[in-house]
């Protein structure tokens, strides 16, 4: 008698919820033409939600695994947690798929991405993590979703000219917004961390997001340290998925909470005077944006001159 193949172990989607029982039906539904005909399992780590998400996740996908970390322990400690899950598997998973609550895979989403995993990079590097083109709901043109590492010469440019304008020039901005970079495969420092496929060997090489971060600037800071391995984030035009996230661009509390951690990631990674300058530039863009009457960027620029603000980020 032939031996049996080995089973294929299945993909882990990770989903980390908080309070997200408008937006989680919508992702559930969209999952299994999302995911083809991969073996996977689902993992929903929740962190501590006051309405009906966890009920609704157990009526819908009763087959899913619901781990329950008992506070808003943030984005990437319920990574960890779902990943954590996901490790006690019999067998354990080929690839995880980290995903918000608020995206809709469309069909064929997570093949794509899984299968361009482990490709080898002419550089030497391995493509660790994959990230697809993300609309916005609505609207035809996919959403400018790659980065490039922070820097004081992004930062000034971002400042003095916008990020959109700036992002035209790889040495002016972090933004990508080259319209060729999102029509083929392309190699970006970090992506927007709304969907990403990463593979075993990058987690097991990686370890744990870092949980420091308690919202925004987690992805960032596992991209860079992939790639510090030698783990590349790659984006891949034939996976497609639609984003309904964006609050951080009105909510004064969270985009302070994204420009804080965007300093504190570079003072970890760069020396003292990059750092401070930095931190000035980033300021200079805040400052000059609070002058045209932006809330978001007044509570940003004020918590930029306060040092006890900058230390205090973790949580809110």
């Amino acid at each position: 008698m032939p031996a049996q193949p080995a089973p294929v172990a299945p993909v882990a989607v990770l989903v980390v919820t908080w309070n997200s029982a408008a937006v989680i039906p919508g992702f559930l539904a969209a999952l299994p033409d999302g995911m083809g005909d991969l073996p996977w399992r689902l993992v929903v780590a929740d962190n501590d939600s006051a309405d009906d998400t966890v009920a609704l996740v157990r009526d819908l996908a009763p087959d899913a695994v619901v781990v329950q970390t008992g506070r808003n322990a943030g984005y990437a400690a319920g990574v960890n947690a779902a990943l954590g899950a996901a490790a006690a598997w019999d067998g354990g998973y080929s690839a995880a798929l980290v995903c918000n609550p608020d995206v809709r895979m469309r069909p064929g989403c997570a093949p794509a991405l899984v299968a361009a995993l482990g490709t080898a990079l002419p550089d030497g590097a391995t493509v660790g993590i994959t990230v697809p083109l993300l609309y916005q709901d609505g609207e035809d043109a996919p959403l400018h979703s790659l980065r490039r590492e922070s820097s004081v010469g992004r930062a000034l440019g971002e400042a003095v000219i916008g990020n959109r304008r700036a992002g035209r020039f790889p040495g002016l901005s972090e933004l990508v917004t080259d319209p060729a970079a999102y029509d083929r495969p392309t190699r970006a420092d970090w992506a927007t961390g709304a969907l990403m496929a990463l593979s075993a060997d990058c987690l097991a090489a990686c370890g744990p997001w870092d949980e420091s971060f308690f919202l925004y600037s987690e992805e960032t800071e596992f991209c860079l340290r992939a790639g510090d391995r030698g783990y590349a984030t790659q984006l891949r035009p034939e996976a497609e998925a639609v984003h309904l996230g964006g609050e951080s661009q009105v909510s004064p509390r969270l985009w302070t909470l994204l420009v804080l951690n965007r300093v504190r990631l570079h003072r970890r990674r760069h020396g003292a005077a990059s750092s401070a300058a930095f931190r000035a530039a980033v300021l200079l863009r805040e400052t000059s944006r609070a002058a045209l009457g932006r809330a978001p960027n007044r509570a940003a620029a004020a918590a930029l001159l306060s040092s006890a603000a900058l230390r205090a980020t973790p949580g809110p």
